[in-house]
């Protein structure tokens, strides 16, 4: 079982178009963070927050956030976008080279 009680160190991998940060097993209590990768023309594919809630950090790059295939939210990096509860959205690298970001999830108190 995992532990909840210590403090964790992941070092970030390059090598890979997902890296599964934080979840329960690693130890949280309700977090989700993961590290994306996306090249050129890459998209995650369109995706459910359900009863989370969704932060993303953008680290690299140039991205589009489309949110219920009617909303595209444009971004660079050194942005920080959140996703509410039970939002239908999918996020795509339009930049010329990587898009590089970190996505933090949680279980929302309130449902909107």
């Amino acid at each position: 079982m995992a532990d909840f009680s210590k403090a964790k160190i992941v070092k970030l991998e390059f090598n890979s178009k997902y890296q599964r940060l934080f979840n329960r097993n690693s130890g949280t209590c309700g977090i989700k963070a993961g590290h994306v990768i996306l090249k050129k023309g890459e998209e995650i594919e369109e995706h459910s927050t359900n009863d989370k809630e969704e932060a993303l950090v953008v680290l690299k790059g140039k991205g589009r956030l489309v949110i219920n295939k009617k909303e595209n939210l444009d971004f660079e990096d050194s942005a920080v976008l959140y996703v509410p509860p039970e939002t239908i959205h999918n996020v795509k690298n339009i930049g010329k080279g990587i898009l590089e970001y970190i996505f933090i999830t949680s279980n929302a108190k309130q449902k909107l």
